[in-house]
């Protein structure tokens, strides 16, 4: 199970993906599927950057553009809002998140 983790630094917000090695590879920022935010992803309010950021892990985590399209609103403003400074979240985590959404429509 894969695991996020972002940071910020002078040079601005990072997020990385692990598989659980010790090996980390950056998050894409999927402007394929829409330009929010193209100088990178921020969190911590419910902007651009952020909204670029939920769009991005929704995808990487459940593999599926169209979940991630239908859902990284939602994901913005109940988690990616949310985060503070530095934050981990697992696969499993934005999965079940999005499993929730599907339930309540």
């Amino acid at each position: 199970m894969e695991t996020y983790q972002g940071t910020r630094t002078p040079n601005g917000c990072q997020v990385t993906v692990s598989d659980g090695t010790a090996r980390k590879r950056p998050l894409p920022l999927r402007l394929d599927l829409c330009n929010h935010s193209p100088t990178g992803f921020e969190w911590g309010y419910a902007g651009s950057g952020p909204a670029q950021l939920a769009l991005a892990l929704l995808a990487d985590a459940c593999e599926s553009d169209d979940a991630a399209l239908c859902h990284y609103q939602q994901f913005k403003r109940a988690v990616v809002a949310g985060l503070s400074a530095s934050w981990t979240m697992t696969e499993g985590d934005i999965r079940r998140f999005v499993e929730t959404q599907r339930d309540t429509q």
